[in-house]
């Protein structure tokens, strides 16, 4: 029997700090995107040679960012808070396989002491009924183990 293939909803993430001055935002993100693995290369063709060789660089793992719907009870003291620690707050950040019934299948990436580098707030626009929503944006250092 083949693999169960996921749809997006079922994949999510959690985040935990790692300092305890940074905040505490419970609960999962219903967007994840990013977290990339690239390796840059060089080529180096020596004299006469018709084909490089190729020279690699360590792997980079790209900006991950999470989001989800705003609820002001839930989110508004800890954004506050969190504003002015962008650039200084590290978190764990977890992306999360969910089952068919919404529970959690199986965890497929761990990202440890990831820097908070970027918020994006809320937006407005009194003409539209769609749910604000933030995002907060992780530069990823190494892999858990």
């Amino acid at each position: 029997m083949a693999g169960q293939k996921l749809s997006q909803r079922q994949i999510v993430a959690k985040i935990e700090p790692v300092e305890t001055t940074s905040p505490r935002i419970d609960g999962y993100f219903a967007q994840v995107s990013g977290g990339e693995i690239t390796a840059a290369v060089e080529k180096v063709y020596d004299g006469g040679q018709r084909f490089p060789e190729t020279l690699c660089a360590p792997a980079d793992i790209g900006d991950v960012t999470v989001t989800r719907h705003y609820e002001s009870e839930r989110d508004g003291t800890k954004l506050e808070l969190l504003r002015p620690l962008v650039g200084q707050a590290y978190y764990n950040v977890t992306i999360t396989e969910l089952n068919c019934d919404l529970e959690v299948a199986n965890t497929r990436r761990h990202y440890t002491e990831a820097l908070c580098v970027g918020m994006t707030e809320p937006d407005g626009d009194a003409s539209s009924g769609a749910p604000a929503s933030y995002s907060l944006t992780f530069s990823i250092g190494p892999l858990a183990s």
